[in-house]
């Protein structure tokens, strides 16, 4: 697996970040997708938002389970959206702003600034939106969750 680009955002330090894109509304950054695969970017500038799946790149251990931001009881890690998983992968909704050329900007950003890019795909209501889901375990609201910022626990 290689990377294709690298997302800027303007988190330089994994303390204190947001822990979901709900948290960063508003928030822009760019992903500087490498030359080689810019030409995959065209028709995506009619989509209004897509999944950015990168690599947490600043996760240095792996571990089964883990105490996720929103909650106080250890969870298995699969059921929780913590870095520490065993391929250390993440995935974002964001905005689509605009692309120019190489760059595309985006809102919503939760991401660690140099976080490698893995890949993007477009997001499609029609195939992606589950009106009628269960959250497991998770109990936070919308507002408790842009609230909720990053600590030191998954390094």
């Amino acid at each position: 697996m290689e990377t294709i680009g690298i997302i800027h955002s303007p988190f330089k330090s994994i303390e204190d970040m947001p822990i979901q894109p709900k948290g960063a509304v508003g928030i822009e950054g760019t992903l500087h997708i490498n030359e080689d695969y810019i030409e995959g970017l065209k028709d995506l500038d009619g989509f209004s938002h897509i999944y950015i799946i990168y690599l947490f790149h600043k996760a240095n251990k792996t571990s089964l389970t883990v105490v996720p931001f929103m909650d106080t009881s250890e969870r298995g890690v699969f059921a929780t959206r913590s870095p520490l998983r065993p391929n250390h992968i993440g995935l974002s909704i964001v905005e689509l702003i605009k692309i120019e050329e190489s760059i595309i900007t985006i809102r919503g950003v939760d991401v660690l600034d140099q976080t490698p890019l893995l890949d993007i795909k477009p997001y499609i209501a029609n195939f992606d939106s589950v009106t009628q889901s269960s959250s497991g375990w998770m109990r936070a609201n919308v507002d408790e969750i842009s609230k909720k910022r990053s600590d030191d626990r998954f390094k």
